[in-house]
């Protein structure tokens, strides 16, 4: 594996292709773009190719509707020094040339509440295939809706943003007897831990490519014989490649003990090859039958470099990360100016996931004592106040942990969603004073992810865990899990728009949006379907 050499820290690091991970950066900003385009002349050798037919009548004519309503115009561009004459038309609804379009709301209600695919089917008295048309027609309007939207936050003045990320697997079901293995994919989130609103859910897996093109395109250029930052396909998942990594995996198991764990995965990282690969699949698991699955690290940079473009203008960035040495290089890579300029921070955070309800109990219950003691010393503190000030402590008591030595902060106060949490600052560059420092800390949480995790969980049946029984032999099966991870990328862009524009919560009974300045009220189910642009 080729790797860059740090004269300054005497530190090497795996390489990465530019154009793998640029390729990841536009699939992700093509959702984006498609918000600025407007409809133009289809003949692509005409002077109004690229000229809306919102720019007038000197480039357009209206010329009548069609039968189902849709303006119809008239070209007056040139091509090669003659008329164009082109006619073509701009669909005037979302709906057009789809029948039972009063089905739309209830089967959109029922796809982000749980609801299995075969029973929409069921409850509205329709053909399966119906309902996937009609998910792939909500979609689209979900995306062309959030896409207009979302388009205005690089120029948005947003003064601070606290920014939890995590990843999610899903299991993809195996859809042949012969070949029983599954499919894992993974999605990356980013989630605003004030407002909730989730910036972005990016899937590692590219579907517009077809995998056997690829794999015969790869073996004429003899591209697998070549490192894997120089190759052509760097960013996706070859069958060769795949098959060495499921003999090579070798997942870390958890201690029982948050520092332990910590320490386990410093360990496992450094026994990989690449330090920032996670991907490690096992003997039951395959790649996809169709579409192309992409290094979870490729797409990991990709995400941190989407979410550079979108929030250009907010003035202070705080990410939180789970402990993921390859969201880390992401991370910080794409936002190295802003860490220069302390406009940007970054945090590991790490929470012990696998307590009891009586385990969490008894550590809120020390945990108030300690906080109780601290109060009482210090007579007109505050139980923030405390907090803070037992921060600043353990904050000078970090433990260093790992090869790299890492200044871990076990922060004091317990709560049932994190009952025992660690903290290590990424870009402690030693400018920062005890209390903004301690200030910082208490703000690092990956609260705002995990909750909208546990909601993917509980409102989409495609998405809910897998079963895996003894006579699976490690296999999961899931009556529900998706045949394909284009559904399931599909269904997570779905319910994104519905978390951020639709769904009411907190106190101040407003969406995620509302709080971001992105709407002023919360959006209806029908304000999603019948979009048709600004």
């Amino acid at each position: 594996m080729p790797v860059g050499y740090c004269y300054s820290c005497n530190e090497s690091f795996p390489l990465k292709s530019n154009k793998g991970i640029h390729e990841e950066l536009e699939r992700m900003l093509a959702f984006l773009v498609e918000a600025t385009v407007q409809s133009c002349c289809p003949v692509d050798g005409c002077s109004n190719h690229a000229m809306p037919v919102s720019s007038g009548k000197a480039f357009y004519s209206a010329f009548g509707v069609t039968s189902t309503g849709s303006q119809r115009y008239l070209c007056k561009g040139t091509v090669d020094g003659k008329p164009c004459g082109k006619t073509f038309s701009v669909a005037s609804k979302s709906t057009s040339r789809q029948r039972l379009t009063h089905k739309n709301k209830s089967i959109f209600k029922l796809i982000v509440n749980k609801v299995p695919v075969r029973r929409i089917a069921e409850i509205e008295e329709i053909a399966l295939q119906t309902v996937y048309d009609k998910i792939d027609f909500i979609h689209r309007q979900c995306l062309a809706f959030a896409s207009e939207r979302e388009s205005k936050l690089p120029d948005m003045p947003i003064r601070r943003l606290y920014i939890s990320v995590d990843r999610q697997d899903y299991v993809i079901n195996w859809s042949r007897r012969d070949d029983r293995r599954n499919t894992v994919v993974s999605a990356v989130a980013s989630a605003d831990n004030t407002s909730q609103y989730i910036f972005a859910m990016h899937l590692n897996f590219d579907p517009r490519l077809d995998p056997e093109a690829i794999e015969e395109d790869a073996k004429q250029i003899a591209d697998i014989n070549l490192p894997t930052p120089h190759r052509k396909y760097a960013r996706l998942w070859m069958a060769s490649d795949y098959l060495a990594s499921m003999a090579a995996s070798k997942k870390s198991k958890a201690s029982g003990s948050l520092e332990g764990d910590i320490a386990a995965t410093y360990s496992s990282s450094e026994k990989r090859e690449d330090v920032e690969i996670s991907d490690e699949p096992t003997k039951d698991e395959k790649l996809p039958d169709r579409g192309m699955q992409t290094h979870s690290e490729y797409t990991l940079y990709g995400h941190f470099l989407y979410l550079r473009h979108l929030l250009a203008s907010v003035e202070k960035l705080r990410f939180f990360l789970d402990q993921d040495s390859g969201m880390r290089a992401a991370c910080l890579a794409a936002f190295q100016e802003g860490i220069k300029s302390r406009r940007v921070d970054a945090f590991y955070v790490r929470i012990n996931k696998m307590m009891t309800v009586d385990q969490k109990r008894r550590l809120i219950n020390e945990s108030n004592k300690a906080i109780a003691k601290v109060m009482k010393e210090n007579l007109g503190l505050n139980k923030r106040e405390a907090v803070l000030m037992l921060l600043k402590q353990r904050i000078e008591e970090a433990k260093l942990i790992g090869k790299w030595k890492d200044r871990w902060v076990f922060h004091p106060l317990a709560t049932m969603n994190e009952p025992e949490k660690a903290l290590c600052h990424l870009t402690d560059l030693g400018d920062l004073e005890p209390d903004h420092a301690a200030w910082l800390y208490n703000r690092a949480s990956l609260h705002g992810v995990d909750s909208y995790f546990n909601r993917v969980r509980r409102r989409q049946s495609l998405l809910e865990r897998g079963i895996s029984s003894q006579s699976n032999t490690g296999r999961v099966w899931s009556g529900y899990a998706p045949y394909s991870p284009n559904q399931v990328q599909k269904l997570l862009d779905i319910l994104r728009v519905v978390q951020n524009y639709v769904l009411k919560g907190g106190k101040d009974k407003k969406t995620p949006a509302m709080r971001l300045g992105l709407a002023k009220g919360p959006v209806k189910y029908e304000d999603i379907l019948y979009f048709t642009g600004p």
